[in-house]
């Protein structure tokens, strides 16, 4: 299989790459290793020989790529802005990221690659703050920041492809995917990678309000499985589906960090003003329709992910700090 990764030196596509190709699949990377994004050349270190192609490119500039995406047999797109607040402060760098990129994209697969099923991983953000727990993929969409209203409509760039070019794809709405490679200098990315890392520094994690608020934690080995998983199931509809793992609260998470790096401590604090006007509470997702189409299921529990999580970055500050 030729597979085409985009921001495949981030955190989620540096660990799929990595999958393919000891599957033995001819994977070309396209990323545009944009300061500020997960974006590493640590993660592709181990891998990069043994990659067909690897370019540094921006999905929303409409030239000097469209070459590396022809003939693919699959595009897992998975190109992104990721911050909430930051598209708050930056939308206009956000609508491209996550918008016109989908856009440029898919008009040049196109032309280049119209067999291609393709896999997007979108954000459980699009649902807003759940009027039910946990979430199904029935649930009303009411995304709360500019971030989530991108996603969306590449949500729906996909379904227009599907019914106007024939174009097989599916989307995966993510939770907290977390494991070795994701950005920890801040929470731009994932919470978890930043209070890895003040753990590691033996500084206090700050949780917001009173702690009690829970998240879906999804290990990225399981998350890799979702998305070559996905594969088989890509249709013209572009079905879209929740991806959930195991839940906890976010104390529960820090304490879990604190034992695991054996250094560290937390500290209750106010949600900060522009965080909590785009807050969504806490979100459990309901994720049985993707389990029963793929038949996937997450693997590795969140307190193994987390211990995993913190032996690698233990030794690695150089090159992720």
């Amino acid at each position: 299989m030729k597979a085409v990764v985009t921001g495949g030196a981030g955190f989620v596509g540096s660990n799929l790459v990595r999958r393919l190709v000891a599957l033995g699949h001819a994977v070309t990377v396209l990323d545009g290793m944009i300061e500020g994004s997960g974006a590493n050349p640590a993660n592709l270190a181990d891998v990069e020989s043994g990659l067909s192609d690897c370019l540094q490119v921006d999905l929303a500039d409409a030239v000097g790529w469209h070459e590396a995406v022809a003939g693919a047999d699959s595009i897992f797109h998975l190109a992104a802005q990721t911050g909430h607040e930051a598209s708050m402060r930056e939308p206009i760098d956000d609508l491209k990221a996550n918008a016109v990129a989908t856009l440029r994209l898919l008009a040049a697969a196109r032309e280049v690659a119209p067999e291609a099923a393709l896999v997007f991983t979108s954000t459980r953000q699009v649902y807003g703050r759940p009027q039910t727990l946990p979430v199904s993929e029935v649930h009303p969409l009411a995304p709360p920041d500019i971030n989530a209203v991108h996603k969306m409509a590449a949500e729906e760039y996909l379904r227009i492809s599907g019914r106007v070019d024939g174009r097989a794809s599916v989307v995966l709405r993510l939770t907290n995917t977390y494991g070795p490679g994701m950005r920890v200098r801040d929470a731009r990315q994932s919470f978890v990678g930043y209070w890895v890392r003040l753990a590691l520094e033996g500084q206090d994690i700050p949780v917001y309000g009173d702690g009690e608020q829970v998240r879906d934690l999804t290990y990225v080995d399981d998350v890799v499985d979702a998305l070559i998983d996905a594969l088989p199931i890509a249709a013209t509809s572009s079905p879209r589906f929740n991806l959930g793992g195991d839940v906890a609260s976010l104390l529960a998470i820090a304490q879990e960090i604190i034992a695991a790096a054996g250094a560290g401590s937390y500290c209750l604090v106010p949600f900060p003003r522009e965080r909590q006007r785009i807050d969504i509470g806490s979100f459990r997702a309901d994720d049985r329709a993707f389990r029963t189409a793929s038949g996937w299921a997450p693997r590795v529990s969140w307190k193994e992910g987390i211990r995993r999580t913190v032996e690698y970055y233990r030794s690695r500050r150089k090159a992720y700090w």
